[in-house]
């Protein structure tokens, strides 16, 4: 269900930043500057109500029900059952005063539905890979879970890579892991957080850097598609008239024989 108005502690006015700048292939420091203008001149008839689609997969068992959970009911229980195919979230944001919701599709991660759980891949903006950093095995099939979603969905989607359970290592054996994640997420083209949804650290920071480049994406669509059109009906008349001038000369070159 869409709520009317985006919640106190929902607002973004500012570009939220990576957890870590090294281990994210988004180097952009600030909103787009069309972005930014097309917000600011209240483009209310072309921007919008603004949607995006995130989908969060992963082995069973690391988290995802948690993490979601955690950050649109401020609650943890340790003792979730698996999800059954797809649960489903959306919540209301203000980004740069405009409003924007950021669906979140909770998959299933148990072998027996994923042939349920592809089927809600299309259309997705953003792919959230969660693995347990307790369980390095569901680090290792990151790419497996990436490989999927993207045969599945014909979209250019923002990826992240999130571990989850960060309070339940030591930091020794966190900054072994971390090493290991980083290179993953570079190899993935991914962003890289650590999160504990236990204690929520790091929880809010990344959901807003989530919605914040997932409705990035979305306007600059929004803003290049009429450009984009207008291109290709420019490319579509000069095909056209080039057809219709290749045509022209070969009739002149067919009766040019029989003169």
């Amino acid at each position: 269900m869409m709520i009317e108005n985006a919640a106190s502690d929902r607002i973004i006015v500012s570009y939220p930043l990576a957890f870590l700048s090294e281990a994210s292939p988004y180097t952009e420091m600030d909103f787009d500057v069309r972005v930014k203008n097309a917000c600011q001149a209240d483009r209310s008839i072309r921007i919008g109500l603004k949607i995006s689609k995130t989908i969060f997969v992963g082995d069973v068992a690391v988290g995802k029900t948690c993490l979601v959970n955690r950050f649109c009911h401020e609650v943890f229980n340790s003792n979730y059952k698996a999800t059954i195919g797809v649960d489903f979230e959306v919540e209301r944001f203000d980004i740069l005063n405009t409003p924007f919701n950021l669906q979140m599709w909770d998959t299933a991660g148990q072998e027996r539905f994923k042939s349920i759980a592809a089927a809600y891949y299309r259309g997705a903006q953003a792919v959230v890979i969660v693995f347990d950093i307790t369980n390095m095995f569901s680090l290792q099939n990151a790419p497996v879970w990436l490989k999927e979603t993207l045969e599945n969905n014909r979209e250019n989607p923002v990826i992240f890579l999130i571990g989850t359970k960060r309070d339940a290592v030591s930091e020794a054996t966190y900054h072994a892991v971390e090493q290991q994640a980083v290179t993953m997420a570079r190899s993935l083209k991914a962003e890289y957080w650590a999160v504990s949804s236990k204690t929520g650290e790091n929880v809010k920071e990344f959901f807003f850097r989530l919605a914040a480049l997932c409705f990035n994406y979305s306007v600059l669509r929004e803003i290049e598609a009429p450009q984009k059109s207008e291109n290709f009906l420019m490319q579509r008349t000069c095909l056209k008239r080039r057809r219709k001038k290749d045509a022209v000369e070969n009739v002149h070159d067919i009766l040019s024989l029989y003169l």
